[in-house]
């Protein structure tokens, strides 16, 4: 019609990519395309100075009406959720989940604009099912002697080495990729990064709940998962060399397959050219995950461009960052830190890692995300607020106040 504007188109630059914004009144929705070069079309970390990075989500399934989590879900729900968006959904380990991943971006704002996009488009896949996704790193009310292992081979084969520690891994983390200029920093840069890992680990806890109960930690999902074999901290690989001497004794004894069976808190990627941060739990409000990727991201770069940073760090540093990251689990954010000379609050590291990580965000243009860190400290993570209603509705009874907590994670989930 004439005068009539069916919506609002604009394109933005951003680093190597550019983005297309598309907003339709009639569907109230924003569709997002990213305008890349040919090499990035397939969503491949491509070798530049960028330090390209990564989200991957894990969400549960629940029944939209009870919020009790699926025990089996069927394929078109995926396909369907796939068929939405530009970037990835599929399968996870059990049926009860479903996994989210960005194409690699080089700024903060263009991947939240995807993530946001992938929790939209698995949230309404999941609804013409009757399900929802909730963000979290463990379901308040999940019971894991229900839980089915989802129907892949791989996941067969890791079911059978892993037995019933396989079926109680019900939980969801987030993943974080960055890429650097040169791969093989990878593992020189992981050891270096040790004993920042439980900052991540207090600013993402969102798993306060196992088995419809509090654990008394801010962070269970960790405890849980660190059941498994090969997970925690990595040892302190200081070369590829020895990395590489570890994977290959692994490989050849039969204990793993390849190196993506090394499920530790931070590990190189088997799939792509990146170091994969893999502490944190899965945030259930999009800008705290966002924040805290932007964060791993300047780190990253730091140590990448210092390398003398933590270069002399011993048995006893790593020592000293095992217990942290049990302390992050235990306490969250307002835990503290064992240092040489005494505890330092997660308040002070963080304040010490933005101030020695400026240049860092100057170069990526992310200081309001980065500034989203330090309001995570002041209100809360998920696992406080999760908490709080909690208190406020224990009058009403566990059951009843799990149940809103739940509700509560659910609607969360899809707060732009």
């Amino acid at each position: 019609m004439c005068g009539m504007r069916s919506g609002f188109e604009e394109t933005t630059k951003q680093g190597a990519t550019s983005m297309e914004f598309r907003f339709d009144p009639l569907e109230r929705r924003l569709h997002i395309r990213t305008l890349v070069p040919p090499e990035r079309e397939a969503g491949i970390f491509v070798p530049d100075d960028l330090f390209q990075f990564g989200i991957e989500e894990e969400y549960f399934l629940a029944d939209s009406d009870t919020l009790e989590v699926a025990a089996e879900t069927p394929d078109s729900l995926f396909q369907a959720a796939n068929g939405l968006t530009t970037g990835h959904v599929g399968r996870e380990f059990l049926q009860a989940q479903i996994e989210v991943a960005t194409k690699p971006h080089s700024s903060a704002d263009t991947a939240r604009f995807e993530l946001q996009q992938l929790r939209l488009s698995a949230a309404a896949a999941s609804a013409e099912h009757g399900l929802s996704i909730l963000a979290c790193g463990t379901h308040p009310l999940a019971q894991w002697r229900e839980s089915v292992q989802s129907p892949k081979d791989r996941y067969a084969r890791v079911m059978d080495d892993l037995q019933m520690i396989g079926r109680r891994n019900m939980l969801c983390g987030m993943h974080v990729h960055v890429q650097f200029p040169d791969s093989s920093r990878r593992v020189d840069v992981m050891s270096r990064m040790l004993p920042y890992a439980p900052l991540f680990i207090a600013l993402s806890t969102s798993s306060p709940f196992w088995q419809g109960h509090a654990t008394g930690l801010k962070g269970y999902r960790l405890a849980a998962y660190d059941e498994l074999p090969r997970t925690g901290l990595p040892e302190q690989f200081r070369t590829d060399v020895e990395y590489e001497a570890y994977v290959d004794a692994m490989v050849r004894s039969g204990a793993i397959q390849d190196a993506s069976h090394l499920w530790w808190a931070i590990r190189p990627s088997l799939k792509y050219p990146t170091l994969e941060m893999r502490a944190p739990d899965c945030c259930t409000r999009l800008d705290d995950g966002i924040a805290i990727a932007t964060l791993y991201r300047v780190l990253a770069r730091f140590l990448c461009r210092h390398p003398g940073h933590n270069a002399e760090l011993d048995t006893v540093d790593r020592a000293i960052a095992v217990e942290n990251k049990w302390r992050a689990q235990r306490l969250g954010a307002q835990g503290t830190f064992v240092t040489r000379s005494g505890a330092v609050g997660v308040d002070e590291l963080l304040d010490h890692v933005l101030e020695m990580t400026t240049a860092d965000a100057d170069a990526f243009g992310c200081k309001e995300q980065l500034q989203h860190c330090r309001a995570i400290l002041v209100e809360g993570t998920s696992a406080d607020s999760q908490l709080g209603i909690f208190a406020e509705n224990q009058c009403y009874g566990e059951k009843i106040a799990l149940r809103r907590v739940t509700r509560w994670i659910r609607d969360a989930t899809l707060v732009a």
